[in-house]
């Protein structure tokens, strides 16, 4: 791969912009494209990027010279049809979460990439924090001891969709999160959810995931709630970690807590509880944006040719469950069988975010 690396930003609202700032950021790296729909949009990054090439057209951008690379930060329902061009014109590709509308859209993307020899990413940002990556140290040291469920909320006043629900637009962190750490898929979910505001567009949800080896995790979602919220609680069977992602410094505090049962009893009247209170402790957390690390990690997955730590399977596998998600919210919360997905392309080497 030659020196630099020609890098195009595709859709400027409310994310887009991030994107271009980090890439514009790393060593190697030339922010060469921006491009969205509003002109208005172009001619105000113009003025902090002036030596990219900005354009209101999709298919204008992707012919532009020498461009490697492609990030999509769109609405859901252009993900496919975009990067589907993008992998088509030879260009390494980066899509926003979800990956895409559906799982179909989803494998279709997945064996594009693998056909061409290109990297193919999704923006599942968390797994790059180094909040989350220290929570899954912890839980795979024994830290916590078993973990026995997570809970989470991610609650706001807005941003309100058009083309897609809360359990699409929010839960997918908190899905990413959740697997990342318990090491696993979900086999089942539940889903439950009313739309307040707008017909048809679910704005407050419930979620419950499922795993095989008993693992439990319920996700509260909503753009209705006064105050933002975005919290995790990892319960285990020695101690309990809470992540508070709006906390400046503190992101992680351990609590030594937990309730036991007795080993034996004869009668229930000799039942009871057991419960342990000991310190609180919040762990160093190197201060890095989570976004700034998934940059480079797709920077270096394109020289190293190397499969990203979210790549396209990690996107399907997402989609799959919000799928499954939303046929349990029009079934009234049944629970619903997660399907699973067929094996990662081979070809390249699984590699871990960079440091």
């Amino acid at each position: 791969m030659k020196g630099n690396l020609n890098i195009g930003v595709v859709g400027l609202g409310y994310w887009g912009p991030n994107l271009a700032r980090n890439f514009q950021s790393l060593p190697g790296c030339n922010l060469q494209v921006l491009c969205d729909q509003d002109q208005h949009r172009l001619d105000h990054l113009k003025k902090f990027y002036p030596q990219a090439e900005m354009y209101a057209r999709f298919e204008e951008a992707l012919n532009s010279a020498d461009l490697d690379a492609v990030a999509i930060s769109t609405p859901v329902r252009l993900h496919h049809r975009m990067a589907k061009a993008s992998l088509l014109a030879g260009k390494h590709t980066m899509i926003e979460k979800p990956m895409a509308s559906s799982v179909e859209q989803c494998e279709e993307l997945i064996e594009l990439a693998a056909a061409r020899g290109l990297v193919l990413m999704v923006g599942h940002t968390f797994l790059y924090s180094p909040a989350v990556r220290k929570i899954k140290e912890i839980v795979d040291s024994g830290g916590i001891g078993k973990l026995r469920y997570v809970s989470s909320r991610r609650l706001n006043l807005g941003l309100f969709q058009k083309d897609i629900n809360v359990v699409w637009d929010l839960a997918p962190h908190d899905i990413s999160i959740i697997e990342h750490v318990m090491g696993e898929r979900a086999c089942t979910v539940n889903c439950q959810g009313k739309a307040n505001v707008s017909g048809g567009v679910e704005d407050v949800s419930n979620l419950s995931l499922h795993f095989p080896n008993g693992g439990f995790a319920t996700i509260h979602s909503s753009w209705l709630d006064p105050k933002k919220v975005r919290d995790m609680a990892f319960v285990g069977t020695e101690k309990m970690i809470l992540y508070d992602d709006l906390e400046p410094l503190q992101k992680i505090k351990i609590y030594d807590q937990r309730v036991e049962t007795p080993p034996y009893y004869d009668t229930f009247a000799e039942f009871q509880y057991s419960y342990h209170y000991g310190d609180m402790y919040a762990p160093y957390i190197k201060q890095e944006e989570p976004l700034h690390i998934e940059c480079q990690h797709f920077i270096d997955c394109i020289r190293r040719e190397q499969e990203p730590l979210s790549g396209g399977v990690k996107g399907l596998e997402l989609v799959r469950i919000l799928e499954a998600a939303s046929r349990s919210l029009a079934n009234n919360g049944a629970r619903i069988e997660i399907a699973r997905s067929v094996a990662a392309p081979v070809g390249r080497p699984s590699v871990e975010a960079a440091s």
